[in-house]
């Protein structure tokens, strides 16, 4: 049986090219039995659409506060609480920093939060930015907040560089998972 089975996921997804990978993941947590719920800052509809990650959760996918011409809120209270785990993936420099200092400009920051379910995050950003000493500042903030990383990976950038900051695979997301919920 799977640990996955049941469970409600939160899933945020940042603007970055990383964000192609939030498929997979969505398509592999489903398939290991949870339940995915996406919720997309504005920046990452520009790399990969809502209709994508809706068709493979089985579930609207959040971008804003309001819905059918702002007559209908998004409750992301009720989403933050809802969550047995929130996981985002890619995790942008920008929307750590957010994260870090509280800033709530966005649906996807709103949740988080509310969350009162344990955050995963799994940064992706150019070697340079991930070994910039504000963005370093910005982990250790979200790691004694208790929120858990999911290291980088090593390897080719969408800048040509080589190097650390690419965000990790995700069958090794579902292992952070499952590890977590044995």
């Amino acid at each position: 049986m799977s640990r996955l089975k049941g469970k409600k996921i939160v899933l945020g997804v940042c603007g970055s090219i990383a964000a192609y990978k939030a498929a997979v993941l969505t398509r592999l947590l489903v398939k290991a039995g949870a339940e995915v719920q996406v919720v997309m800052s504005a920046s990452a509809t520009e790399f990969i659409t809502p209709l994508t990650l809706a068709t493979l959760s089985k579930h609207p996918v959040f971008t804003d506060f309001t819905t059918g011409n702002g007559s209908n809120w998004n409750n992301h209270v009720e989403l933050g609480l809802w969550a047995d785990a929130m996981v985002i993936a890619p995790a942008s420099a920008n929307t750590l920093a957010k994260m870090a200092t509280g800033m709530c400009d966005n649906m996807l920051l709103a949740t988080y939060l509310s969350a009162k379910c344990p955050v995963f995050f799994a940064p992706a950003m150019d070697l340079d930015m991930w070994k910039h000493k504000a963005v370093k500042r910005n982990i250790d903030y979200l790691l004694s907040y208790g929120n858990i990383l999911i290291p980088v990976e090593h390897g080719e950038l969408a800048s040509g560089l080589v190097g650390d900051g690419r965000m990790a695979e995700p069958e090794h997301i579902i292992q952070h998972l499952r590890d977590y919920f044995q």
